[in-house]
């Protein structure tokens, strides 16, 4: 199967293409693997929301559901067993993407229990469970990159874990990631891992700053405010990357990688666009930078396989411009500090919500089966 014209080259952009989605169903029918091969897709991300919906479509669960049921499983467990399963099969379906140059791609991240995300030892031992239940070395563990995740995304990185960090809104806890990934790296090397086993993305949303900035700014509705309208996600990620850049060619960062550390890369998420207004390929052709990930729903995979242009660099050439449209954000009184941090604390309520959904189905599923 040949790759898709635009989405091979956005791959030769320096874009790793990864799927927002996994399902049983794609795994059992080869759909995953077709996707590699002609989406150019290298990667795959997961949460519990996916899963959910994963689960309430056909019968590929049902076996495996039979079992957990005569088993008398309690439901945690059950959603631990019917999770890490789909992760591990996947996880061998991108293997071979690890024999890439550079092995970077070929990866899969799985979603520990939101409920845990304000709690530091929890989701510490969270991410330890789930890398030896999955017990595959191209799995990365997703941590939320609350207050409380800093020190976890810390410790799982220095005993060797590798991270999928999640829920990054601003450009200061950004900052703060990246610090935590280089002080993890810090404490394995002391410990005598070795780095170079060690992957890390960081993950930084950018639909829903627009979704939220834009209702502000309708609501203050001058002309300059409506103007600045679809400007401000991008904007925030194309400083996420200068910060990214910065951060890598520092002097702390270049002793890391001298010891043979791999940059955590930056990864655009949540790029399905909100807003019908815009173009929906928008939060892909305007975040096109060497060593980035994209992770797109199927939709906006298929939307960029049909009409997506790639310019070899949207990013790094509007500096400038991102910083310029913060400020006149400022000016017509959008608190950043304010929206990102709602945008945190209900990123962290909408996975927890959709982690109870899981629940609550595998349990529904559970009972059935065992009638």
């Amino acid at each position: 199967m040949s790759a898709n014209e635009n989405l091979a080259g956005l791959s030769a952009a320096g874009v790793s293409i990864w799927l927002d989605d996994i399902s049983r169903e794609r795994l059992e029918t080869g759909n995953l693997k077709d996707l590699i091969a002609g989406s150019s897709v290298v990667g795959v991300t997961s949460n519990p929301s996916i899963f959910a919906a994963a689960l309430s479509k056909g019968d590929a669960y049902d076996e495996q559901i039979a079992d957990l049921a005569v088993r008398k499983v309690s439901v945690d467990e059950a959603a631990r067993a019917i999770t890490t399963f789909d992760i591990r099969w996947a996880a061998d379906v991108l293997a071979p993407g690890l024999d890439t140059p550079g092995g970077q791609d070929g990866r899969v991240a799985i979603e520990g229990a939101p409920r845990l995300a304000n709690e530091t030892q929890a989701t510490i031992a969270e991410a330890k469970a789930l890398w030896w239940a999955v017990d595959r070395p191209n799995t990365l563990i997703k941590i939320p990159a609350t207050r409380a995740g800093l020190p976890a995304i810390t410790a799982a990185i220095a005993a060797g874990i590798s991270v999928n960090v999640t829920l990054i809104f601003s450009l200061e806890r950004y900052r703060e990631v990246m610090d935590a990934y280089m002080a993890g790296l810090e404490s394995a090397k002391a410990a005598g891992i070795d780095l170079s086993t060690i992957r890390s993305v960081a993950s930084f949303f950018v639909s829903r700053v627009d979704a939220e900035i834009d209702k502000r700014l309708d609501g203050i509705g001058t002309e300059l405010a409506v103007s600045l309208k679809g400007k401000a996600a991008v904007a925030n990620a194309r400083l996420a990357y200068q910060a990214f850049e910065n951060v890598t060619a520092s002097p702390r960062w270049e002793a890391l990688a001298a010891a043979g550390a791999h940059p955590q890369r930056p990864l655009w998420a949540s790029t399905s666009v909100k807003n019908p207004e815009y173009r929906d390929v928008l939060y892909v052709e305007d975040l096109v930078a060497p060593g980035t990930v994209n992770t797109m729903p199927e939709g906006t995979l298929r939307a960029y396989a049909d009409h997506g242009e790639t310019e070899p660099d949207t990013v790094r050439p509007f500096y400038d411009d991102a910083a310029t449209v913060l400020l006149r954000l400022k000016e017509v009184g959008i608190d950043y500090d304010d929206v990102v941090q709602v945008l945190e604390d209900e990123g962290v309520e909408k996975f927890i919500v959709s982690w109870k959904q899981l629940l609550d189905q595998i349990e529904s599923k559970l009972s059935e089966s065992g009638e």
